[in-house]
């Protein structure tokens, strides 16, 4: 079986799981995506690692996977995703330490999240994508200047229904100072995010 390689498009919120996120990975030569759905703090780990001027104040759990893994020289030399039973797919990690490979299970959200810091390719059977994947239109326009990476970009909002109330008109530039330095200590990232493109669109000006 053929393997299909996988970049990130995006993360979105789930419309049919309460508190869950739909990881959207995409063929890198191909218009295919595949949706695998996880949870609120994967999300928040993948969309991390991929923001780049957010710096947690402890080490997430991945974090310090990838320290520890650095500290002993252990390579995550690509990612796998192998198998997918009744809507749950399966992932392994190849690693590699003193050129000895080794394969290691794992939940797909984690060996996404893995993936991210050891820049490390994603890979699936075509196999899988012909059963599971789809055409998925995400945030394919973004206005000059935007990051497709950035948090806000990658993870789509709640319904509105359930939106917090995120306007910072009213804020002075040293209150929006306070407030991203609140919420990164908080580790609510998603907020500091807005904030900090908040603080950005006013310097820029």
């Amino acid at each position: 079986m053929s393997l299909v390689r996988l970049n990130i498009k995006g993360i979105s919120y789930s419309q049919t799981q309460s508190g869950a996120y739909a990881l959207v990975l995409s063929e890198v030569k191909g218009s295919r995506t595949l949706p695998i759905v996880i949870g609120a703090f994967e999300a928040q780990s993948i969309a991390i690692a991929l923001e780049k001027e957010i710096k947690p104040p402890r080490p997430l759990t991945h974090d310090l996977f990838k320290s520890f893994a650095d500290r002993f020289h252990i390579v995550i030399k690509q990612v796998i995703i192998h198998k997918l039973v009744d809507g749950v797919f399966y992932s392994s990690l190849i690693c590699e330490r003193d050129k000895i490979e080794e394969i290691i299970d794992t939940r797909t959200s984690d060996a996404i999240a893995l993936a991210t810091r050891f820049n490390a390719p994603i890979f699936t059977y075509e196999n899988i994508l012909d059963k599971a994947g789809i055409y998925l239109k995400m945030k394919d326009t973004l206005t000059s200047g935007e990051d497709p990476l950035s948090i806000e970009n990658l993870i789509d909002e709640e319904p509105t229904s359930d939106k917090k109330e995120t306007s910072f008109s009213k804020d002075t530039l040293e209150q929006l100072n306070e407030k991203l330095n609140h919420a990164i200590q908080q580790e609510d990232y998603e907020l500091a995010a807005k904030i900090r493109d908040e603080i950005t669109n006013r310097t820029s000006k």
